[in-house]
């Protein structure tokens, strides 16, 4: 019966759509149709096409390095592809094994991380019991049942983490798998998409592919060049600074900033916590002050410069895009909705009858100005701008 129902449903949608008869709120409800079967085909299928997108941005940023070793080289495309995709695992396992060194020294000093913790959990007990006239005895008794609450669920946080480890263990398998493959079959892709629409609409789809590889190698590239420089003005300003554990809380703070406008906060966060277990709250003032000053400079300087104006999304699109990447697929859904949007929104600007979408994800246009001309005599005149 569903399925009468659902094959009649997608008849009577196919002949509206096709004689053109559709009104707005027909219109507007087949959108929103779409837009919900999309998201829940999404959240159902995460595991598969989250390593997919992964893989295809990835695929994009190493297709020089294919096209390079097949051409300087003369290499078949299997074991240039190969190649390509042996350094990417080289880069990521450099990267997390000085984060694991970074870790290890961290775990050294934890007995004084946790003597730390100790006295500061005291001096809050205190602070507590004297503003708010909370006595100890009834702040141990709450947390006494907080500990016997979580204690009696530890069975589904262990359960809960060995889940997170082995999806992360199958993303990580089937990125490296859909990079590999992606790479390989790249030329039976293209073609697949040009044949797919009409001879003429193949020169539009070929320069819209064109336009997107550019612009995402771009990014990707841009944005591994700011993760980088931020990294390092954060070790600098923090060394410089004193704080302990500087080349760390760099590092996370490089890395989480590749996840727009909330990844810094959450790399303040983690500092800041190490920073007052370590060395108390006079520092953490001072790493609060690097924070701003770097993404200050990260957001007005670096961005521009580095990442460049290729993915020209305002920032409440991509704000709302972040926001629903996460609602979707967690952190990995904050990662790619930037340049998903991007690619969307290629396709929005070329296409006639969707550029009005185009432009509602764009940055507005200043108008140019124009120029006022001063006549001095009649055969010389003065230009000067607005």
């Amino acid at each position: 019966m569903k399925q009468l129902i659902g094959h009649f449903v997608f008849n009577w949608i196919l002949i509206y759509i096709m004689k053109d008869k559709l009104s707005f709120l027909p219109k507007l409800a087949l959108v929103l149709f779409c837009l919900i079967s999309l998201t829940y085909i999404a959240i159902l299928g995460q595991s598969l096409l989250a390593p997919l997108l992964f893989s295809f941005l990835m695929g994009i940023l190493l297709l020089p390095v294919a096209n390079f070793l097949e051409r300087r080289f003369k290499f078949k495309r299997s074991l240039s592809t190969i190649i390509s995709v042996i350094l990417m695992i080289a880069g990521i396992g450099g990267i997390i094994y000085f984060f694991g060194n970074q870790l290890s020294d961290l775990w050294k000093d934890w007995p004084l991380l946790k003597e730390k913790a100790d006295v500061s959990f005291h001096e809050l007990q205190h602070w507590i019991s004297k503003t708010f006239h909370v006595n100890t005895e009834k702040q141990l008794a709450y947390l006494n049942d907080s500990t016997e609450k979580a204690l009696a669920t530890s069975a589904t946080i262990v359960a809960t983490t060995l889940a997170t480890l082995s999806s992360t263990l199958l993303f990580l398998g089937f990125t490296l798998l859909f990079t590999f493959f992606i790479l390989n079959y790249r030329r039976i892709l293209f073609t697949f998409l040009t044949s797919v629409f009409k001879e003429e609409h193949k020169e539009k789809v070929s320069e819209i592919v064109s336009q997107i590889q550019y612009i995402i190698k771009k990014y990707i590239i841009g944005l591994f060049l700011q993760m980088l420089i931020v990294t390092v003005l954060m070790i600098t300003v923090l060394s410089l600074l004193g704080v302990k554990y500087a080349v760390l809380l760099g590092l996370v703070a490089g890395i989480f900033n590749v996840v727009p406008y909330l990844g810094i906060f959450f790399a303040l966060l983690i500092s800041c916590l190490i920073t007052f277990a370590t060395a108390g709250a006079g520092k953490v003032l001072l790493v609060l002050i690097a924070f701003v000053g770097v993404h200050a400079i990260d957001g007005n300087i670096l961005m521009p410069l580095v990442v460049g104006s290729k993915v020209k999304i305002n920032a409440l699109i991509a704000f709302i895009g972040i926001v629903v990447g996460e609602m979707i697929w967690g952190i990995s859904g904050m990662f790619l909705c930037i340049p998903y949007l991007a690619m969307v929104k290629i396709i929005f600007d070329r296409v006639d009858t969707l550029k009005p979408w185009g432009i509602l994800m764009g940055e507005e246009h200043k108008p140019e100005k124009k120029k006022r001309v001063y006549q001095i005599t009649k055969k010389i005149k003065l230009e000067e701008k607005d």
